[in-house]
């Protein structure tokens, strides 16, 4: 009988089994944190289907919204640069860690990736449902179809293969959204 109770191991780290149910679990396979695990799904947004990424663009968008409007102005693009940023630097070693438990290169479920790439086609765009809804399709696009860059940065190895394809996917989207904005193409 084990003295640590009857689903433990002595000197084995437990799991997180439940927080992340796609994190495989055996010798081989490192173990993850539910931090790691909570940042790196997005608070299990990255476990709604189909598509997990769709998802966690979508709560972006809405989540940007809110904060946009309860700022003044002035603060929009810099609080918008700044949490880019921020998810940038703790969504990489959060999907290095959550990758590496699961054994897969790029798990659907890690969606930190969206929300920065998301976020980054957002900012400085006027705070109206169209430029909210055309920033949501462009990411996506450039997202999915992986136009170069974009598929060369994935192959970087880990959390910053998974997060900057997503980052430059989104430069691509505030490129074209502003080009849209520049050009009268899209009206606020």
């Amino acid at each position: 009988m084990n003295p640590d109770g009857p689903n433990s191991s002595a000197g084995v780290p437990p799991t997180v089994t439940g927080a992340c149910p796609e994190l495989a679990e055996g010798p081989s396979r490192p173990h993850t944190s539910i931090s790691a695990s909570a940042v790196a799904t997005f608070l299990g947004i990255g476990h709604l289907h189909p598509g997990p990424g769709t998802w966690a663009s979508v709560a972006t968008v809405l989540l940007w919204a809110a904060i946009a409007y309860a700022l003044p102005p002035s603060q929009r693009t810099p609080t918008a640069m700044a949490l880019t940023v921020l998810i940038i630097l703790i969504g990489i070693p959060a999907a290095t860690r959550v990758s590496r438990a699961s054994g897969g290169k790029d798990p659907q479920f890690v969606v930190i990736d969206e929300v920065a790439g998301q976020l980054i086609a957002l900012i400085a765009v006027p705070l109206s449902w169209k430029s909210f809804l055309v920033g949501l399709i462009l990411f996506r696009v450039f997202d999915i179809v992986k136009p170069p860059p974009v598929r060369q940065l994935e192959r970087l190895p880990e959390g910053t293969g998974i997060m900057l394809d997503d980052v430059a996917a989104g430069i691509l989207a505030y490129i074209s959204i502003h080009l849209l904005l520049h050009f009268r193409l899209l009206n606020s």
